[in-house]
């Protein structure tokens, strides 16, 4: 390569007296090309440096061979094992993974599928921030043709790819768990009304305390904008009741955290005046001294490799994605 002049296929062909189409295949490791010839310019354009023409590519294959995800927080654990795995897939279709936090920021999620549309990526996973109320960027997406699957923050929508976790399983499973230990004061800490995983929690935990019989007292719902001053508020509310909890159901680990830390200033002993079960099932309570009851799996893991596959095989145009693909994983307790 002379310069910064990149090499090209004509002159490696000029090199080897052969023509520019031959070099190609044998590039490419085409059937009609010999081995002997293949090896010949594969050995020729490792010694003149040369690297293929990606744009071109690109143009020919109608493709980046780049997909986007979009999350929440990479800092919550949950998410940092699903972009392992999903750049993992990614790696093995040799694609390359560009990556955008939401921070649970509406028009930020948006911005960011404004840009993945004008990178032209080939796919979007997406899981949805816990402020997100509305799905105006489907419509922006469906124009460009660019599929989309949505994993463990879904929305609540018909025809659209989606992977998550079913959340009533573990719900029954924690109120059980309660119940057995005598508990009959359970109270809820959820997310906010309008997330959709916030919903599917609060009719989880009425089917779980009517099943062992428990009377349902709106005063032991409380909603948290999961704000380290939302999760504290919230506490305070079902702390100041007169009949207060006994257990605690919250929306998931990091909630729980500001819970037990809000319980401790009030005096309330963790597992003996108070106990809590919450979702996500995180590594950060094998740390603890005194960890809670529990904590409900969600498997992060599973979803984000199926969710990766099924992006994969709507890119590769398999006929049985055309059907929104609804694949959902059961949550389940992990006593600590």
């Amino acid at each position: 390569m002379a310069g910064n002049k990149p090499t090209t296929i004509k002159e490696i062909a000029r090199k080897l007296k052969i023509s520019p189409s031959t070099v190609s295949r044998a590039l490419n490791d085409h059937p009609s090309i010999g081995l002997v010839t293949t090896m010949r310019v594969k050995k020729m354009a490792e010694e003149m440096s040369y690297e293929p023409n990606q744009t071109a590519i690109f143009f020919k294959q109608r493709k980046t061979f780049t997909i986007g995800v979009i999350l929440s927080k990479l800092s919550e654990p949950f998410f940092s094992e699903a972009i392992s795995v999903i750049e993992h897939v990614a790696e093995e279709k040799k694609y390359t993974v560009l990556l955008g936090q939401s921070l649970d920021d509406e028009q930020r999620e948006l911005n960011i599928v404004q840009t993945f549309k004008k990178h032209r990526v080939d796919g979007i996973l997406v899981s949805l921030g816990k402020n997100t109320g509305d799905t105006d960027f489907m419509s922006v997406l469906a124009k460009t043709e660019i599929p989309v699957v949505f994993f463990d923050c879904v929305p609540d929508l018909p025809n659209v790819h989606k992977v998550y976790c079913d959340l009533s399983s573990g719900m029954e499973e924690a109120i059980s768990a309660f119940f057995e230990r005598g508990h009959h004061k359970i109270a809820l800490i959820n997310g906010p009304e309008s997330l959709l995983a916030s919903k599917d929690r609060t009719v989880a935990y009425k089917e779980a305390l009517a099943k062992y019989n428990i009377p349902f007292d709106s005063n032991y719902i409380v909603n948290t904008d999961l704000t380290e001053q939302g999760n504290e508020d919230a506490m305070e509310k079902l702390c100041s009741l007169a009949d207060r909890p006994s257990a605690v159901v919250s929306f998931n680990d990091f909630v729980t955290l500001d819970l037990i830390r809000y319980a401790k200033l009030r005096g309330i002993v963790l597992n003996q005046d108070m106990y809590f079960i919450s979702y996500a099932n995180y590594p950060l309570w094998k740390y603890m001294d005194n960890p809670p009851m529990g904590s409900i799996e969600q498997y992060p893991e599973q979803q984000a490799q199926r969710a990766a596959e099924i992006l994969f095989d709507c890119i590769d145009k398999k006929e049985y994605v055309e059907t929104p693909q609804e694949v959902v994983f059961p949550s389940k307790l992990v006593l600590k």
